[in-house]
């Protein structure tokens, strides 16, 4: 008796070691450097006219494009050079808008990235030099001073009968090609308080990180005072400190939650749809009507050697009818998730564009527990 009970709790024991352990579901954890930008912490965008030259004759024609005539007559009385009244024909000169972006703490004299489009007929920026261009800022100060060799990445080639074009050739990029020449004034250390933009507002991924930073800084060090703003209260520290501070802050990771959606392209047929989105009981049912008429006319001629016949077309017309009887209705079970709901519809042989119309048909059934976004 003892022998056998050994045996069956040695056997019990092996069976709980051996059956296999459902694992929770791992939570889409995430930094807080991914989810919401320091305040203060941000680019500028600003933007320029300038003019470029060394074209191949692909330049604007000055014709067309007036303001490119008057910007090269102010340029070259700017070098001395007279050419008002003057009739100039060149077509190695192209009126470009230069745009770029500043980061945030960019200091004197470093150099950024400066993108350069074609305003006129230009056909072409390739092989092109852009000259002196101030970038200007939204207070219309000067931040930046742009200049060099545009790299284009598209060619345009044409003949007599046929032309080819790759990419677009009316705009182009000069890495490292503008010097920065005034600062953003910021003083980072200086703060006492700091507030945390949320890229993606929710009022739980607020409270979260909120609870993230409070259990590393203690009580009351932030605070959610909206679904889009966490705000820090800063501890007295010099600027080192700060940016330590804020780097630990950062690769906190938080479950960030979201609303169900669902997003619909109708122009490309895509669709996106959370993994919260949640369909009530349902039954589904799709079919489409396709007639498919094709014609094989023959031709009917007489007998050789007859008299009185003539070779005329005989019409052949073959109509074919499908009702799409072989789609089922299909019920949809309740507070199914995304996978069943998908592989559901797959399964009724149903493509993006009908899926898109019976999504439709479901939220305005009442049914679809989301919030449907069309783009």
């Amino acid at each position: 008796m003892r022998l056998f009970r050994r045996l069956l709790i040695t056997g019990l024991a092996l069976a709980l070691a051996l059956a296999p352990v459902a694992a929770p579901p791992a939570a889409a954890f995430s930094r807080i450097k991914d989810l919401a930008d320091v305040e203060g912490v941000r680019d500028n965008m600003l933007v320029g006219y300038g003019l470029v030259v060394g074209l191949n004759g692909t330049g604007d024609s000055l014709r067309n494009a007036p303001f490119t005539l008057q910007s090269v007559q102010s340029m070259l009385e700017r070098l001395g050079v007279n050419t008002r009244g003057a009739k100039l024909d060149t077509k190695n000169v192209a009126a470009v808008m230069v745009t770029a972006s500043l980061p945030a703490f960019a200091s004197q004299g470093s150099r950024i990235d400066v993108t350069v489009s074609a305003m006129g007929d230009s056909k072409s920026l390739q092989g092109g030099t852009l000259l002196v261009t101030p970038l200007l800022a939204a207070d219309g100060e000067i931040y930046a001073v742009a200049q060099g060799p545009i790299a284009v990445g598209g060619f345009k080639a044409q003949g007599d009968a046929a032309a080819i074009e790759r990419g677009v050739p009316t705009n182009g990029r000069i890495a490292s090609g503008a010097i920065v020449e005034r600062e953003v004034p910021f003083q980072l250390a200086s703060l006492e308080r700091m507030r945390l933009a949320l890229r993606n507002p929710d009022f739980t991924t607020a409270k979260r990180i909120q609870d993230a930073i409070n259990r590393m800084l203690g009580s009351g060090a932030a605070i959610a005072t909206n679904p889009a703003t966490v705000e820090l209260v800063l501890p007295s520290r010099g600027a080192g400190d700060i940016v330590a501070l804020l780097t630990d802050i950062e690769q906190l990771r938080v479950d960030p939650d979201q609303v169900a959606k669902v997003v619909i392209d109708e122009k490309t047929g895509i669709i996106v749809m959370g993994s919260e989105v949640r369909v009530s009981e349902v039954a589904i049912a799709q079919g489409n009507l396709t007639i498919k008429i094709s014609e094989t006319p023959q031709v009917s001629q007489p007998q050789p050697f007859s008299e009185n016949g003539e070779t005329v077309v005989v019409p052949r017309s073959d109509v074919q009818v499908d009702t799409g009887g072989d789609k089922k209705l299909a019920i949809v079970n309740e507070s199914v998730s995304l996978r069943s709901l998908v592989d559901g519809l797959n399964a009724l042989g149903i493509g993006p564009r009908d899926m898109i119309s019976i999504l439709q048909a479901i939220k305005a059934a009442g049914a679809l527990q989301a919030e449907i976004e069309v783009m």
